[in-house]
């Protein structure tokens, strides 16, 4: 077994130190290799180290400028460090494609409303809720929409 396996092992058994390790010796080999750069990031976003994740989501879109998976796991790290326009963009970039995407669209819809654009945010999330419900049970207790819980536009679409 080869040193991305075990660490791809590693990684799903929730060891991620360990796995860390093994996706660094990957890329000391492979500097552009897309799943170890993204891997590594989703560990570094799970020790809230964003900016060091969004280092390497950037490294795998350099590679592969249209991954979804780096550019979801791109636009969360910027939800968290607060710059919601920038994680938007990165949701624009999945919604050219895939327009459809619940997910994405739920994950615009929270950094909409975090960045005061309730209206906006709270039509995305419409269409989020539509494409799959349980994006309407999620939206209920979700920190991200606290701030507009108790008004009758979110209350409409969530309960």
């Amino acid at each position: 077994m080869d040193v991305y396996d075990s660490a791809i092992i590693e990684f799903n058994l929730g060891n991620f130190k360990k796995a860390l390790v093994l996706f660094e010796q990957v890329l000391q080999s492979e500097p552009l290799h897309v799943t170890a750069l993204i891997k590594k990031g989703n560990i570094l976003g799970k020790f809230a180290k964003y900016s060091d994740a969004i280092s390497c989501y950037d490294k795998a879109l350099s590679v592969e400028p249209k991954n979804a998976l780096a550019l979801i796991n791109k636009g969360l790290a910027l939800h968290y460090l607060q710059k919601y326009p920038e994680a938007i963009t990165c949701y624009d970039a999945i919604l050219e494609e895939k327009p459809k995407s619940a997910l994405t669209l739920y994950n615009k819809a929270s950094s909409l409303v975090r960045d005061k654009q309730i209206p906006e945010g709270l039509e995305i999330l419409k269409k989020a809720i539509v494409l799959d419900f349980s994006c309407k049970y999620k939206a209920r207790s979700d920190v991200d929409f606290e701030q507009i819980q108790k008004t009758p536009e979110f209350k409409r679409l969530v309960l």
